[in-house]
């Protein structure tokens, strides 16, 4: 008697979108997305021993898989508990253990997988896979600094207000300076990167002086209006405001700006009162981060600044400058998406504390 290929196999609704993820994914686990490779061609109506030859396994596995499939869904396809020997350390043991500071004889600040491993008399791979179940990882840390401004909530508002909701025929302008931009240079010519070989430096340098970037960000289209000087004083920080205001020459202006001493000076707020067209928005204290043009510091410091070699201020000052043309050609919006009472959640300290211990 003839054998007949098996009837196409009938997916579930919404399992086909699912398997061919499972296919394509690179995040998704081998055994997954050969099973889901399976039931696929199944469901095209595939025979059993050609989809058997295609993706390389026995016949019998096909069949075991659709019939898992049929049984159970997507669910059939994960992989079962495995049979062998229960685990004998508790991992939860292994990252209480972590998460204490270790005992002083050891004169060390947190935990390394070694230690650890020889403290508890296990293993440091066992170590290793206990952190990775929990997520933990001892040896990053951050940093973080709350506001003390007893304007916190008043500056949060206006400056967020201000992104979310700009006032109709204003143009809103995150200003501040970059200051003591070093004008460093190679004591060798840099090695360019070629195939295999990423781009090579000289670790020592020469120091040719520092410089200060002045920038105004436009929100609403990403342009830049920049001036480089030599200090950042309250005078060169004047000398700016007026440059802005030449380039917004009939425009009210909004600009959002840090509380630096040289921002609050006497002569700044004389000029700023003579030109009532143009409006201060102040960031919290110790809320800088607060100012989009911050982000717009850390492109160019990454792009141009970081891995330059500059022979002299005026080189680093004209390098600077390309960048900015450059940028502005090319330039995007600054989207802001946060409300206020979510940066407030983030800003203000927690009056009690939320990890349960």
């Amino acid at each position: 008697m003839a054998n007949h290929p098996a009837p196409a196999l009938v997916l579930r609704e919404g399992d086909g979108v699912r398997l061919a993820r499972n296919v394509r994914s690179s995040s998704a686990l081998a055994g997954l997305a050969q099973r889901s490779r399976i039931v696929l061609l199944a469901a095209d109506g595939m025979a059993n021993e050609a989809i058997a030859e295609r993706v390389g396994v026995a016949t019998n596995t096909v069949l075991a898989w659709r019939r898992r499939y049929v049984e159970r869904g997507l669910a059939g396809l994960a992989d079962q508990p495995r049979s062998g020997r229960p685990r004998r350390i508790d991992h939860r043991r292994i990252v209480s253990t972590t998460l204490k500071q270790p005992p002083k004889k050891y004169g060390v600040t947190h935990w390394s997988s070694r230690l650890l491993g020889k403290h508890l008399g296990i293993g440091n791979a066992t170590v290793a896979t206990a952190w990775r179940e929990y997520g933990v990882q001892p040896w990053r840390t951050e940093t973080f600094k709350f506001s003390t401004d007893p304007e916190l909530v008043a500056k949060v508002s206006d400056v967020v207000g201000l992104y979310l909701a700009p006032p109709e025929n204003a143009i809103v302008l995150c200003v501040d300076e970059k200051s003591q931009i070093q004008a460093l240079d190679r004591t060798a010519p840099v090695l360019p990167m070629r195939p295999h070989a990423c781009e090579k430096r000289t670790h020592d340098y020469v120091r040719h002086g520092t410089s200060t970037l002045f920038a105004a960000l436009e929100i609403a289209t990403g342009r830049i209006t920049s001036a480089c000087k030599p200090r950042h004083r309250h005078q060169e920080f004047l000398a700016f405001l007026k440059q802005v205001a030449r380039a917004y020459p009939d425009d009210e202006l909004h600009l959002v700006m840090d509380n630096y001493a040289t921002h609050k000076r006497v002569e700044v707020r004389d000029w700023l009162a003579a030109n009532p067209r143009i409006h201060i928005h102040f960031t919290p204290t110790s809320g800088s981060w607060l100012n989009l043009v911050e982000v717009w510091f850390g492109i160019i410091e990454r792009q141009a600044i970081h891995r330059g070699s500059f022979g002299s201020v005026k080189d680093l000052n004209a390098k600077i400058r390309a960048f900015v043309n450059g940028w502005n050609d090319r330039c995007h919006p600054f989207v802001w998406t946060k409300t206020a009472d979510h940066v407030l959640k983030k800003a203000k300290p927690s009056t009690t504390s939320e990890t349960g211990h």
